[in-house]
């Protein structure tokens, strides 16, 4: 069995029972950084096999991965920090072991844009993730161009070196908009920013980042600019009867059928 296995975003403390129990029953463990996963498992006394998977050979150790797992070993495999494949290495694991038929499964636990949207305090009720930005102003305006209309909180990945310049990007596509950022999450200098896309964040950056954006307000219907009588004509002109048009257009306006209704008489609609 392959089990992808959560790892704590900050605070070493933030690991499940099962994730422990998993990591000591594994045959092999493969993980982003060799290193970075060694401090984890000293951490908890466990010594396994470790080998690299990361984006730069996920495909060569995808294949290790289902050889292994066909051999009958116990494989887990590990991101840096929070959930594998999340803006992290495992995709393409993901593919590979499903076009071979191998069974796998999860074990959660921490995910950094989920505790982000409860530091912020922004709309959670919905919301969009879309992981890190691409590199090129050019390519990232044209990603951010298609999500511009939504209405939800808008949920990014940032590294330090690139906050400026993505908030930028999102100024210029979105306009003007609130926002978060939230940093350290579950370390000691754990820090959620309140700001404004016009403006930018303000002081050094440091850690890794989520951004969270508001999403776009709703936009009044540009049928209410018309006047009463046009707007119910306009959806005559559609096909609708009289009873249906005056129905749409109440709809629309906000009000009731029989405030709309007198319009329909003096108009002779």
């Amino acid at each position: 069995m392959v089990t992808f296995v959560a790892t704590p975003i900050g605070n070493l403390k933030d690991i499940t029972l099962r994730a422990l129990e998993i990591l000591r029953g594994a045959d092999v463990i493969f993980c982003e950084d060799t290193r970075h996963t060694l401090r984890l498992l000293n951490a908890y006394e466990i010594k396994k096999p470790l080998f690299a998977c990361h984006k730069f050979n996920e495909e060569s150790a995808a294949e290790k991965i289902v050889a292994r797992a066909k051999a009958g070993e116990e494989v887990v495999v590990l991101s840096d920090a929070g959930m594998p494949v999340i803006s992290d290495p495992g995709n393409v694991v993901c593919r590979v072991l499903q076009r071979e038929g191998v069974p796998y499964t999860v074990a959660p636990g921490a995910t950094a844009f989920a505790c982000a949207l409860v530091l912020s305090g922004m709309d959670a009720s919905k919301f969009t993730f879309l992981g890190f930005l691409p590199n090129k102003k050019s390519e990232k305006l044209r990603l951010l161009e298609k999500y511009k209309t939504l209405d939800t909180t808008l949920i990014f990945h940032c590294a330090p070196q690139d906050v400026d310049d993505d908030v930028a990007a999102m100024a210029e596509a979105f306009g003007d908009r609130a926002a978060c950022a939230v940093r350290e999450i579950t370390k000691i200098h754990e820090e959620s920013t309140s700001f404004t896309l016009a403006a930018g964040l303000a002081g050094e950056k440091r850690g890794e980042y989520v951004l969270l954006v508001a999403g776009a307000a709703e936009t009044e219907n540009p049928l209410n600019g018309l006047s009463p009588a046009e707007h119910i004509r306009h959806y005559m002109e559609q096909g609708l009867d009289k009873k249906e048009a005056l129905k749409r257009a109440a709809k629309d306006r906000g009000v009731s059928k029989s405030e709309l209704y007198k319009y329909t008489v003096e108009e002779k609609l």
